[in-house]
């Protein structure tokens, strides 16, 4: 197996990064506006972790990727294979009547060439025959053998097609049909990693809030102690403290087994220069999310447009109905009746010669055959033509799901940035009456009770503002995927160079 078969890499990096690399990039806000890399962090302070560099892990080195690109070697490979019946083929035969009066041995040799023009086969070869013949033996050649050229043409069944060009010819649509397959899968793939990396940034956020929470109620137990010990608060204080102190680690707890959970599943698309998988560790989390972008309005007809022409399925449909058509060219041809023309020139060499042959012989035949029910023919007409409705329909029906989903994920994310928006005021709300409480606390106008349930109600706020962030950011990843942006092509996009003998 050649090694482009067992790990082909993308060349890294690629002018030719989707388009979706580039949405999904836009949705982290992340990039410098100078163009520059960022310094190298020290050791001990990685830098904060991007959406581009998990998105540049995800388009060069994903095992996934890698291996939906090998789909163009499979097709090269089914269409190298199908090409093989324009081989040139070398024949070679030897035969005689070991037993009887005559006993001839007959030697014949050649080159045979199918050329796909017309279904038509040019052959050429030279033949000698030794022994006593009778003269009413055809194939005998005079002494020094009979070099002959000739030509076979299929008239009507497998003239303008047959089964052997069909078979090429769905071979190259195969190999056209894996560069919507890789572009499906990378669409899939570059909305996984991102949606990854954004729930990986908000179990952060949420257990940075959970041990923020649990931070003040530590701080607060040792005030209350030592309040209890002067005698200024009830023992029953310090309990009470000691209980929210517990009940706030437990979150702690589930917000750390939460993101580690969630670093695990960004390892799969976050990789080092090894292709090995990279944990992302609590230091490497960004201050806080991207900024996001006002969305208003409704969706473009332009954008419904482009989405029909971008999604993969819709070329898949289209390639899948060419393949189709191919069969049904073929099935139609198979009901014409077989009329086969064959044309042979032969040159007689040598001395000894036969009288009843002369020294150049030009011989044209034509044979003609048919089933008279031709069911089978028939029949195939019939499964193909049913196909090829069949997926007409689902064509149909694809771009009306494609639009939908456009439509649907242009709502979502409406939804989300109005829960984002809403969010966003429900925490500095919440802040600022916990700021309020806090004062009356000190002061004495208010009671632990009190604090607690402002303070849970700004921990609440702030977990629904992550979550908000959350299905902001995710809603904008599906509403990329749904709008397909596809690869741009150039020379080296790695696509199987085009061409071959016609099958035309």
């Amino acid at each position: 197996m050649p090694p482009s078969s067992r790990h082909r890499r993308p060349v890294r990096p690629r002018a030719r990064l989707l388009p979706a690399v580039g949405l999904a990039v836009a949705l982290a806000g992340g990039i410098a506006d100078d163009g520059k890399p960022p310094d190298d962090p020290p050791p001990d302070h990685p830098a904060p972790l991007r959406l581009e560099a998990v998105m540049a892990c995800v388009t060069t080195q994903y095992p996934p990727y890698l291996a939906a690109l090998i789909e163009r070697d499979i097709a090269a490979g089914r269409l190298q294979g199908a090409e093989g019946t324009f081989d040139l083929k070398a024949f070679a035969r030897v035969f005689g009547n070991p037993a009887g009066y005559y006993q001839p041995v007959t030697l014949d040799a050649g080159l045979e060439q199918f050329l796909g023009i017309w279904g038509a086969t040019i052959y050429g070869g030279y033949r000698l025959t030794e022994g006593e013949l009778p003269d009413y033996y055809r194939r005998r050649t005079e002494g020094g053998g009979n070099p002959r050229l000739g030509l076979k043409i299929p008239l009507l069944q497998d003239g303008s097609i047959d089964y052997r060009r069909a078979a090429v010819l769905k071979a190259r649509l195969d190999q056209e049909l894996a560069d919507p397959a890789i572009q499906r899968q990378q669409l899939d793939f570059i909305r996984a990693g991102t949606v990854a990396y954004f729930k990986w940034l908000a179990a952060g956020r949420r257990l940075i809030l959970a041990e923020e929470l649990l931070r003040v109620a530590r701080d607060r137990q040792e005030a209350i102690e030592s309040q209890v010990e002067r005698g200024l608060s009830p023992r029953i204080t310090l309990t009470e403290n000691r209980q929210l102190v517990v009940s706030r680690e437990l979150k702690a707890v589930k917000a750390r087994q939460d993101f580690a959970g969630a670093a695990l599943a960004l390892s799969l698309f976050h990789r080092d220069h090894r292709d090995d998988p990279v944990v992302p560790t609590r230091d490497q989390l960004p201050d806080t999310f991207p900024e996001i972008t006002p969305v208003e309005g409704d969706l473009p007809e332009a954008s419904l447009q482009r989405a029909l022409e971008q999604r993969p399925e819709i070329r898949q449909l289209e390639l899948a109905l060419e393949k189709l058509g191919v069969d049904l060219r073929l099935a139609r041809n198979q009901l014409l009746p077989r009329l086969d023309a064959g044309l042979e020139a032969n040159q007689g060499l040598g001395e000894e010669r036969y009288p009843d042959r002369g020294e150049f012989e030009l011989k044209l035949g034509v044979e003609f055959s048919m089933p008279l029910q031709r069911r089978e023919a028939r029949g195939q007409v019939a499964e193909t033509s049913a196909r090829i409705e069949q997926l007409t329909y689902r064509a149909a029906f694809a771009r009306e799901r494609i639009l939908a989903e456009v439509r649907n994920a242009r709502i979502s994310l409406v939804a989300a940035y109005e829960q984002l928006e809403r969010a966003n005021l429900n925490a500095r709300l919440a802040l600022e009456l916990q700021a309020v409480e806090q004062d009356r606390f000190r002061l004495g106008a208010s009671d632990l009770l009190a604090l607690q349930l402002r303070e849970q109600a700004a921990f609440q706020a702030r977990l629904d503002q992550a979550d908000a962030s959350e299905q902001y950011f995710v809603a904008q990843a599906d509403l990329a995927a749904a709008l397909g942006a596809r690869p741009a092509t150039s020379p080296d996009d790695g696509q199987a160079p085009r061409g071959g003998p016609s099958v035309e």
